[in-house]
């Protein structure tokens, strides 16, 4: 059968070709340009003793060698009897009787691409389908031989091929598309193998980073035709990264959000990483990457670095990201007790963005010097009990401020005040003694003339005492007012003890009179005698006109007991010296307390004339006569 035939006509071409030597040498591959045409070399060989029965023919075949299969012929020199396809465009150019079977097709198109066997004729049994084939490949356009990678900034070659197997035509290249190349340079070349033809056009320059993607063409015509080819290819050059662009450096408030963006400019595309402090938060292989930082904190302040990486080279850009925040509560030194005269160093550290300025009180009040940094430090040098207080450190920024503080607390020996004395009261001498130190002093009072220390554990002498900060008030009271001297005031020997654990001091307390009681004796004193003369005034006032009115101008009018109030008032006017408390009242004592306590504001005379006195006849010793006072 057929199918039979066909797996036994392989084998016995092989026999044959071993023993009686079948061989034909043709072109493995040809080309041509479609429109244009193209020639066949072909040499075919048969056994030396096989000899051509009326003549030798040929048959061309297309796509197929067995005839069993009815492939298309292409050319026949027996008959005209071709494919239709072929018909009126093929021509045996070789003479078969010797031995020469070249072929030309003339307008050849896309759908001439293929196989092509030669079949010998040498009449009777003596046929022979040759296995070798020529491959026609029909080109609609040239061929550009690209390397397969071109890297910029080395030296590169682009070679541009036109078949020349049609004897009719020559063809001729032209580069296109070269103007922006740097230095282009060109040569040609003809290139000839197993009878076929090409003829080729190089053009070499060396490609930069910026023709990257550049279109490059290749021209081939022929002249005097209308025929023309041409093929575009788009330059890929691969090349480093060659810039890295990312956002300016930006500032922030605490708690935004911001969006950091990265392009690189590589090819290929580079493996694009956000950096930051050595750890990476991002990558992609992308011409760009954004990192995107939501709820930011004052600890993603720093340097953010872009790195784009694709093989060919590496780079980076970095930005600078500020946050924004109100100054921290500054850290201060703890609370402190020191002693006076020492010298301290005080701390105030805080954050915040923009520096804050740092800035020292004490109770409210600027100490030291303004700081525009995040940290401060106060030197207070040999510190004073006028140093103990609260200390405050203040920061502050254009986005709020805030404060710590801390209490500093002097220790010093005690110091006596000016207020400490001794002053004559009504029960006797009364003497303070107040004194300021921290710890708050301990007050004992020391009589020297009795050897008697008086402290809180002795109740006499009504000592009390009595602590209001770090000051302390002692008082005692004397009921004995001592010896008198000769001026007539109190002997009084008092000291004073003040100490605690820094110190001791004693010191003898002044006795001082005091002035309200001094003020009172001296208007007590002048009060009796304007007194005394008012009265003696108005008797001889009434006694005068007692004499005119009675006609007789020798009765005289007796004061009843006139001397009574007079030596009363000259009798106790040594009394009224009594001071009571520290309010500055004073209190009379004696039988005058009642008048002295009110202003004598006038004195009324009753006269009763000529009433005697009892037991006597109205004159007195002397013979005068007299009258009652009653002071009303």
């Amino acid at each position: 059968t057929m199918w039979c035939l066909e797996l036994l006509f392989p084998l016995l071409l092989i026999i044959n070709d071993g023993s009686c030597q079948w061989n034909v040498w043709v072109p493995r591959d040809i080309s041509a340009m479609t429109n244009s045409c193209v020639v066949i070399p072909c040499t075919f060989m048969y056994p030396s003793g096989i000899r051509p029965y009326r003549g030798t023919h040929g048959i061309w075949y297309f796509g197929q060698p067995y005839p069993q299969l009815f492939p298309p012929v292409v050319f026949k020199t027996r008959t005209d009897v071709v494919h239709e396809s072929y018909k009126g465009r093929t021509k045996l150019l070789g003479d078969l009787l010797q031995r020469n079977c070249t072929l030309l097709i003339n307008n050849i198109g896309a759908e001439h691409s293929g196989r092509y066997y030669f079949r010998a004729d040498l009449g009777g049994a003596n046929m022979y389908t040759y296995p070798d084939f020529s491959e026609l490949k029909v080109l609609d356009q040239p061929n550009i031989d690209v390397p397969e990678e071109i890297v910029s900034d080395e030296s590169l070659e682009l070679t541009c091929y036109a078949p020349d197997n049609c004897p009719d035509m020559t063809p001729e290249i032209q580069w296109m598309y070269t103007d922006y190349l740097p230095d282009p340079e060109f040569s040609s070349d003809y290139l000839e193998e197993s009878n076929t033809a090409v003829l080729s056009n190089t053009l070499s320059f060396t490609p930069r980073p910026m023709h990257n993607g550049q279109l490059l063409g290749c021209r081939v015509f022929y002249p005097n035709t209308t025929l023309v080819y041409e093929r575009l290819i788009s330059l890929d050059i691969k090349y480093a990264p060659r810039s890295v662009w990312v956002n300016v450096s930006s500032e922030v408030m605490e708690g935004s959000s911001v969006t950091l963006h990265c392009e690189v400019d590589s090819n290929p595309p580079s493996r694009i990483s956000w950096m930051f402090a050595e750890q990476e938060l991002l990558w992609d292989t992308a011409p760009n990457v954004s990192l995107s930082l939501d709820d930011v904190t004052p600890a993603q302040e720093g340097i953010y670095t872009c790195i784009g990486d694709n093989g060919y080279g590496v780079m980076n850009t970095s930005l600078y990201l500020a946050v924004k925040y109100p100054p921290r509560e500054p850290v201060v030194n703890d609370s402190m007790t020191v002693q006076e005269g020492s010298s301290l160093t005080l701390h105030c550290s805080t954050q915040g963005s923009p520096a804050p300025t740092l800035t020292w009180l004490k109770d409210g009040e600027l100490v030291g010097t303004i700081t525009a940094d995040e940290l401060s430090v106060l030197q207070v040098v040999e510190i004073t009990p006028q140093g103990d207080g609260q200390y405050r450190c203040l920061a502050e920024n254009e986005h709020g401020r805030a404060s710590s503080s801390f209490n500093i607390t002097v220790e010093y020996a005690p110091v006596l005040l000016e207020e400490s004395k001794c002053t004559v009261v009504r029960e006797g001498v009364q003497c303070v003694c107040m004194a300021m130190g921290n710890p708050e002093p301990t007050i004992e009072f020391y009589l020297p003339d009795l050897n008697v220390t008086i402290n809180e554990t002795d109740g006499r002498y009504n000592f009390y005492t009595h602590t209001d900060g770090h000051t302390s008030t002692g008082m005692i009271k004397l009921r004995e007012k001592g010896e008198r001297v000769d001026n007539g005031g109190p002997a009084v020997n008092v000291h004073c003890s003040i100490f605690n654990t820094y110190g001791r001091e004693s010191v003898l307390l002044e006795l001082q009179q005091e002035k309200k009681y001094m003020m009172a004796v001296i208007v007590g004193t002048i009060g009796g005698v304007a007194v005394i003369a008012f009265i003696i005034a108005a008797v001889r006032y009434v006694g005068h006109n007692n004499k005119k009115e009675n006609g007789n101008p020798r009765q005289d009018v007796v004061l009843e007991n006139p001397a009574l109030y007079y030596s009363a008032v000259k009798k106790d006017k040594q009394n009224l010296r009594k001071k009571v408390g520290e309010d500055g009242d004073y209190q009379p004592v004696g039988s005058m307390a009642g008048l002295e306590r009110q202003e004598l504001n006038y004195a009324a005379l009753e006269f009763i004339g000529a009433r005697p006195r009892d037991g006597a006849s109205g004159r007195g010793d002397d013979g005068g006569n007299y009258s009652e006072i009653k002071a009303k």
